[in-house]
């Protein structure tokens, strides 16, 4: 194997939901295809740590989240499948990386200020209350998932654009102390695929509890489609798209010259159950398919694993000759 020319990953926190399709696995199935590039996709079942405490839902959540990329088309024989937890190599890389990362760096992560500035606003005497080194540590755990494959480019949502650049950061003063070993990865944001906007107006996320399931029954589908929060403008009055979520979801799927065609219905005066209907028609259609294949799969977890482990041998073709020039870089390595 060589290095990745694509990495990306989701974290088995939860139930794969549209704005997971939209922002990763989408474009990842989209790249898998390509027979002129190494495109390495896993399930980052450590990451789930920091948050998800329950065993069964982050055991579940890895099973639907690999049944929703093979589904959705993944060509998981072009290219590389895993599961985080089966590469050990990359829990003993992120190690030496922790060695060598100034704290101040991780001091400057967006999701532990944040954490902090959350605990400041209650009045807690401790800034740090609840803040895991799991948590805090985040950033050197997704280096080393990246670094592992030396991968050259990493599809990114804006809020992770800053783990990205530590990345580099700490990529390049492994580079400066010890051997120049690792690419520094280039940061590849699709401007194309915004985040997508959950039933409530916020970004769409399991931790607000306000997203729609990929793979739901269609009856659950239509449901939860109904419920997206609109304004009370009625039925004939014109309507802004740009600021619109159902415009906004709707966009994420259609071609160009559709969402041009629904804005201009939206201009014209679209009564909001009419939109609400269509957007479901529309989704329904392309997850049709995919979800007989995502319930058939989910039927048989073993065949699922299987693909999994076939996918973590082809990335330990990589991983365990690297892991053993770092090692031998740092000085680790036979005393013979």
């Amino acid at each position: 194997m060589r290095n990745a020319d694509f990495l990306t990953g989701i974290t088995t926190s939860g139930t794969p939901h549209l704005g997971n399709y939209v922002g990763a696995i989408r474009p990842a199935v989209e790249s898998s295809k390509n027979k002129d590039l190494v495109s390495y996709y896993f399930l980052a079942d450590y990451h789930s740590l920091i948050k998800n405490y329950d065993p069964r839902l982050r055991k579940q959540s890895a099973l639907e989240i690999a049944a929703a990329w093979i589904a959705l088309g993944l060509d998981y024989e072009n290219c590389v499948f895993y599961r985080q937890s089966d590469i050990p190599e990359i829990p003993e890389l992120t190690w030496i990386l922790t060695s060598l990362t100034a704290k101040g760096l991780m001091n400057r992560a967006h999701a532990y200020k944040a954490f902090v500035a959350e605990n400041q606003e209650k009045g807690l005497k401790d800034p740090d209350k609840g803040i895991t080194m799991g948590l805090f540590s985040y950033p050197v755990l997704m280096a080393a998932d990246i670094l592992m494959f030396n991968a050259r480019k990493v599809p990114v949502g804006r809020d992770q654009v800053q783990h990205l650049e530590m990345t580099r950061d700490i990529a390049a003063r492994f580079n400066h102390i010890y051997k120049k070993l690792f690419i520094l990865p280039e940061v590849v944001v699709d401007e194309t695929s915004a985040v997508l906007s959950g039933l409530d107006g916020r970004k769409m996320s399991k931790s607000y509890n306000n997203y729609i399931p990929l793979f739901d029954t269609q009856k659950r589908l239509r449901k939860l489609i109904m419920k997206i929060k609109t304004n009370s403008l009625g039925p004939d009055e014109p309507k802004d798209p740009e600021t619109c979520t159902l415009f906004s979801i709707y966009k994420a799927f259609a071609s160009k010259p559709e969402s041009e065609q629904m804005a201009v219905r939206y201009r014209r005066g679209i009564a909001w159950g009419t939109v609400k209907q269509e957007l479901f028609e529309y989704i329904d259609e392309i997850l049709e398919e995919p979800r007989k294949k995502y319930e058939e799969l989910v039927k048989n977890p073993a065949d699922i694993d299987d693909i999994l482990k076939k996918g973590a041998t082809k990335a330990r073709e990589f991983s365990v000759p690297f892991l053993e020039k770092i090692r031998k870089s740092i000085g680790i390595h036979s005393l013979g």
